[in-house]
This record gives structure tokens, C-alpha cells and sequence, in this order.
């Protein structure tokens, strides 16, 4: 599949110490930028990761998600970072205020698709061509765009989502109740109209 991870490898303290060195490299160099709107823009999307994290703890195995707060979760954990880079590349080309702000916006919609096209192949691509396991976000309780549209139309698919998965084979249903319940083809279409 895919590489093991520096938890996996090493243990959770050296995992912990190495992204608290990465962290600590980070800020340095985002110092030596010395453009202080760009340092805001980056602190802010550090705020809006741990606020992503938070939100995703919080809301695992919850059918009550709703679209809206799936996005905001999508924004905090994928998004932000995406359009305070465009929009950092954007101040640093110095181009007026008002096209940095619509690389902001371009980048918070990338970002967005992304993360719904993401959850989308989950659902629809192997767990050779992800390199990583397949549904493995709802196996943790994750509800994605896929999932919130299917859960419209698939009432046994609540159930088994709050169960966390316990009955032998429960997981599997729940992948073919969100490919045949719609959750894919209106996580597509949104994808398309509403963020593109």
C-alpha cells in the first residue's frame, strides 16, 4: 500500500518531536519572509487546521453533519491552506488587493473541490490506486459529501454508521448503500455546480 508513517516506524513520541521540529522550522522561515500580511494569512490557516481538527473529532460517526458543516470542516482542514497560498503568492506578485482576494477565493474553491473529489474516490477507486485503504474515512467515522447526500435515501445507513460498524460486514453495506443510494453522483454534481 502505501509508506509507513514516522508513528508507525518510530512511535508516537518521535512522531510528536518531528512535526514539533517541522512546526518550529516553519515558523522560522515564515518570519524571514518579512511580509507581515503573509505571516497573518499562514497563522490564521494554523488556527483554522487545529479548528478543522477539533470540529472532525467531534463530529465522527455523527449522521446529524450537515453539508454546511462538512464544508466549514473541509475549509478548516484543506481549503484554507490552499487559498492563503494562492493568496500569498498573489501579495508577493504585488497585484492589487482586489485580485489577491479573488486568488483567495479560487483557492478556497480549489481547495473545497478537492476535498469533495477526495471523499468521492474513496468510495470509488481500490485501495491500490488510493495507497491507502479504501473507505478508510467512514471505517473512522468520517462523513463525507458522499455519505450526507446517501444517508437522504438510506435509512438502514444511519443505523450502521452509529452502530461504529460492529456487525461482521456492516462496513461493506455501508460502502454499497452510499455508491447505490446516489451519495457519489450528488457529491459529483455539487462538486461540479456549486464549488467549480
Amino acid at each position: 500500500m502505501g509508506k509507513e508513517t514516522v508513528h508507525e516506524l518510530f512511535g508516537t513520541r518521535v512522531a510528536v518531536l518531528a512535526g514539533d521540529f517541522m512546526f518550529s522550522q516553519a515558523s522560522w522561515y515564515l518570519v524571514n519572509l518579512e511580509n507581515l500580511q503573509v505571516i497573518k494569512l499562514i497563522s490564521q490557516v494554523i488556527k483554522d487546521f487545529a479548528s478543522g481538527e477539533i470540529k472532525h473529532a467531534s463530529s465522527l460517526f455523527d449522521c446529524d453533519v450537515k453539508l454546511d458543516d462538512y464544508l466549514l470542516k473541509s475549509y478548516y482542514k484543506t481549503s484554507s491552506l490552499v487559498a492563503a497560498s494562492t493568496k500569498g503568492a498573489a501579495i508577493f506578485s504585488r497585484v492589487e488587493s482586489k485580485v489577491a482576494e479573488q486568488m483567495y477565493q479560487f483557492g478556497k474553491n480549489l481547495g473545497l473541490y478537492f476535498q469533495v473529489v477526495d471523499d468521492i474516490l474513496d468510495f470509488t477507486k481500490s485501495s491500490e490506486q488510493l495507497w491507502k485503504p479504501a473507505a478508510n474515512d467512514l471505517a473512522k467515522g468520517n462523513i463525507m459529501a458522499p455519505v450526507i447526500f446517501a444517508l437522504e435515501n438510506e435509512l438502514r445507513l444511519r443505523e450502521i454508521i452509529e452502530s461504529e460498524f460492529c456487525e461482521p460486514g456492516s462496513l461493506e453495506e455501508a460502502i454499497e448503500m452510499v455508491r447505490s443510494g446516489g451519495g457519489i453522483k450528488r457529491a459529483q454534481e455539487f462538486a461540479y455546480l456549486k464549488i467549480s
